[in-house]
């Protein structure tokens, strides 16, 4: 495979010269520039990833931090951001978390081992660092995104969605069909997304009479097996409820399939409603009810951020996420037998 130092001896030029020519940086006489497009063409020479790294400063790849690498939640996040690196002749390294250490320590490690990688810029999924973590980050690089956690010290470079209006929105879905026995799954309870859109679902049913005091709600992991699990023990429990919520699409698919298990039927004995709006919830069975988080919008926002930091350039960088409330066949009016309790 020809080298640089190939087409600089063919052209009978300096490898500086060569390497201005390849790179496209620098000045070089038009006689020259054709003696070395000459002999890249008939040496047929590709400048390897690492040749073009050196040449330009540039690793041109992104790394991409994310807590787990399954579920339906993270892969067309991943899909958008790898197909718009390709598209700017860029690539994406992708790291999540791994080991027995906790989420924080986890998510740590792995934007390390981005930063050690050479990564020109960093974009990051974690809920779990704290502000100490992002400082230090931030001494080491600035190149680095933030979505779904904001950081005073990093705002321009943090993209959030109003997961308390979500809940919000979620709490006025089930109210709006006469649901007002209801329970939650929850996710934990050290993910701040998650305590916004569970704050901001429970003061929603304060603010129109539900005494809140007393619903059931159980702490899961975002994942199917926990939703399974935790409608598990719901239905095991004396608690009447005619509606669930949970605080993403996952955990809901999970407690569908719990339901369906048990022989109750989604939504005339119990309306079951989601969050995020993940692709999942358009082909469950059935279709799930969830509240919609414009996740692409919010990761394209955060990318061409980080890309205009990393290149330069004026992609454009949205603000404004607006929430909603996806409508489907898991959600239907509150039935007039009251609440869902102890199987038999």
């Amino acid at each position: 495979m020809a080298t640089i130092k190939d087409v600089a001896r063919l052209a009978g030029v300096g490898l500086g010269t060569a390497s201005r020519v390849v790179s496209g940086k620098g000045a070089v006489s038009p006689a020259t520039l054709a003696k070395v497009r000459k002999a890249i063409e008939e040496l047929d020479f590709r400048p390897s990833h690492a040749a073009r790294a050196l040449l330009s400063g540039y690793s041109k790849m992104i790394g991409v931090y994310i807590p787990v690498l399954k579920g339906t939640f993270y892969t067309p996040i991943l899909q958008l951001i790898d197909m718009e690196l390709r598209a700017s002749g860029l690539h994406m390294v992708v790291a999540f978390g791994v080991g027995q250490s906790d989420a924080r320590r986890q998510a740590v490690e792995g934007i390390e081992f981005l930063m050690e990688r050479g990564c020109d810029g960093i974009i990051t999924m974690s809920n779990t660092l704290q502000d100490e973590d992002i400082e230090a980050f931030r001494t080491r690089d600035s190149n680095i995104v933030v979505v779904n956690q904001a950081f005073s010290g990093l705002a321009e470079q943090c993209f959030v969605v109003d997961h308390r209006l979500g809940g919000q929105l979620a709490a006025q879905a089930l109210l709006a069909q006469g649901h007002r026995q209801i329970a939650v799954i929850a996710g934990p309870s050290t993910a701040p997304d998650n305590v916004e859109r569970i704050d901001g679902f429970m003061a929603e049913l304060q603010r129109q009479g539900v005494d809140t005091a007393g619903i059931w709600v159980a702490e899961s992991d975002f994942s199917p097996e926990g939703g399974w699990a935790c409608t598990r023990e719901l239905l095991a429990s004396d608690y009447p409820f005619t509606a669930l919520f949970c605080a993403n699409d996952e955990m809901a698919i999970g407690a569908l399939s719990q339901f369906q298990e048990a022989g109750i039927a989604v939504p005339r004995d119990v309306s079951v409603l989601g969050y995020d709006d993940t692709p999942s919830a358009e082909f469950a069975a059935p279709r799930l009810t969830s509240v919609h988080v414009p996740w692409r919008d919010v990761t394209l926002a955060g990318l061409n951020a980080l890309l205009n930091r990393c290149y330069g350039g004026e992609r454009p960088v949205a603000r404004d996420y607006p929430v909603s409330v996806t409508q489907r066949a898991s959600l239907g009016p509150a039935p007039k037998s009251g609440g869902r309790k102890r199987r038999a």
